[in-house]
């Protein structure tokens, strides 16, 4: 008996980084992946290239234009 066909819910997510607190975060690159604990994974291991003091991920499902051109 074969299993039922799981759902896709591969997301992108955005992200984001500082190099000093006085800085603002900056968006530096995106990965895709299942969750937020493999983004996180993926991120830190494709962008760590800079010594960045915080970096962020964001669902880019998440994210809102307040203004749209």
């Amino acid at each position: 008996m074969s299993e039922p066909a799981r759902e896709s819910t591969t997301e992108v997510w955005e992200v984001f980084a500082r190099k000093d607190y006085e800085e603002p975060l900056r968006h530096v690159g995106a990965v895709t992946e299942d969750d937020e604990d493999l983004a996180q994974v993926a991120a830190r291991s494709i962008y760590d290239e800079q010594p960045w003091i915080e970096m962020i991920i964001v669902p880019r499902s998440a994210i809102r234009a307040p203004i749209k051109a």
